[in-house]
């Protein structure tokens, strides 16, 4: 019975987060220390077993349809992975409190520009190529930073610095995910030196996400593209403020 439930959120939330760009493992995170009440260091590599695996299908079935931006894809890499490294090694001497209020306060900015932009068209503006490339090394530090520091993917900054840089949902979600299987891997390997996973839970979770992530890709390509980025993309700039609220609250 445990399994057939594990298997099912596991598919809830794959689905959803490769719906909308994320890898996932702030949810599974939640998951494992709310519901299966898994020690930190545990659920921190249990939840990146979990999310990574997904994330390389959800990735390569939006690399079939062809949604993934790999020039500016590839520039957030580049910049996620040392900051990834940078961030697993430092992680035992940053104080939980102060990184938790940065980057609350963070994903709450991010969120209220997303929203911004969808409502007032005076703002939408795309930025030129210059700046482009300045944003996608930041967001891909910011990113890198929250999976080394606290093992979560780093899906927040990622998908909100490609929207804020003017990709529609479908292909900032595509591009996002591509992003993740990178910086999720890393954070992966050093999180589980750190913390073994709960293999029996880990699994079970990993069956239903990878499930969902084959299968959203391909949902959201047969949808019209205007009414997801009408309905998403306030959506997401709502979860990056929730997301950022519950932190600190």
């Amino acid at each position: 019975m445990l399994w057939i439930e594990l298997i099912i959120t596991g598919f809830i939330i794959g689905t959803l987060v490769i719906s909308m760009g994320g890898g996932g493992a702030a949810i599974y995170l939640g998951v494992l220390t709310g519901v299966f009440h898994l020690p930190a260091a545990v659920a921190a590599a249990t939840s990146l077993f979990t999310a990574f695996p997904s994330l390389c299908v959800g990735a390569y079935s939006h690399y079939r349809t062809g949604n993934v931006e790999a020039k500016v894809g590839n520039r957030m890499l580049l910049a996620a992975l040392p900051a990834t490294i940078v961030g697993s090694l430092l992680s035992p001497f940053i104080p939980t409190k102060i990184y938790t209020w940065v980057i609350a306060i963070i994903l709450v900015l991010l969120g209220v520009q997303i929203i911004a932009r969808q409502y007032l068209p005076h703002r939408n503006k795309t930025a030129n190529g210059g700046t482009k490339r300045i944003q996608a090394i930041a967001f891909g530090i910011l990113s890198g930073l929250m999976v080394g520091v606290a093992g979560l993917s780093g899906g927040g900054p990622i998908l909100a610095g490609l929207l804020l840089m003017g990709l529609d949902t479908v292909h900032a979600a595509a591009t996002s995910s591509y992003v993740l299987v990178g910086t999720t891997l890393i954070g992966l390997l050093f999180h589980m030196s750190s913390g073994h996973v709960d293999w029996s839970i880990g699994f079970g979770l990993m069956i239903g996400a990878i499930i969902g992530a084959a299968l959203a890709p391909i949902i959201i390509n047969r949808l019209n593209k205007r009414v997801l980025n009408l309905v998403l993309q306030p959506m997401m700039g709502l979860l990056l403020v929730v997301m950022g609220l519950r932190m600190i609250l």
